[in-house]
């Protein structure tokens, strides 16, 4: 699904939905470039997750400027680029759109059990516990078709992935038919 002009994706959801992997392979198979939103934390966001407390909206107001600034880069440059971000709220994924205003999101969603599960199977993530997830869960806007194509993670990775490039690919069909009319 390559194209000349390159897209770029931010694959959302709450913590353990598998932005980072489902946007890994989405990337390879755009033959784009996957960023994971994560790494632009501030050290006291990390630090602050660490400790099982939720970010507010202070907390992330700096890091959606600089991620959308990458993303406006990467539309400057015609670059596919998919990007991992929880985006939980509208005004949020507003800030990442400032950077690219053709912004396509995955919403990545699932049971508050199987999330819960996936988090308690993580070893190496400053995120834990039920009661960020439940903050997480808390604070989600969850995107209208307007704003996000919408993927169940009740499946395989290699389901998911599917999925979501089908969906893709009937969106920018569509927005290229709209366009030509």
């Amino acid at each position: 699904m390559k194209t000349n002009q390159g897209h770029r994706i931010v694959v959302m959801g709450v913590s353990s939905c598998g932005k980072t992997e489902i946007g890994q392979r989405l990337a390879a198979r755009l033959e784009g470039r996957f960023l994971d939103g994560d790494d632009y934390h501030s050290e006291a966001s990390v630090a602050k997750m660490s400790r099982g407390e939720p970010l507010n909206d202070d907390d992330r107001a700096g890091w959606l400027a600089r991620l959308s600034e990458i993303l406006g880069e990467a539309r400057a440059a015609g670059e596919t680029l998919v990007v991992g971000c929880s985006s939980l709220k509208r005004r949020y994924r507003d800030t990442l759109r400032e950077g690219d205003p053709a912004l396509t999101f995955v919403y990545l969603c699932g049971s508050r059990e199987l999330l819960l599960e996936r988090i308690q199977s993580r070893e190496d993530h400053f995120f834990k516990g039920e009661a960020m997830l439940d903050s997480q869960l808390a604070t989600l806007e969850a995107p209208g078709a307007d704003e996000a194509v919408t993927v169940d993670i009740d499946a395989s990775i290699e389901t998911v992935v599917e999925r979501a490039a089908e969906a893709l690919t009937e969106r920018y069909a569509h927005q290229s038919g709209s366009a030509a009319s």
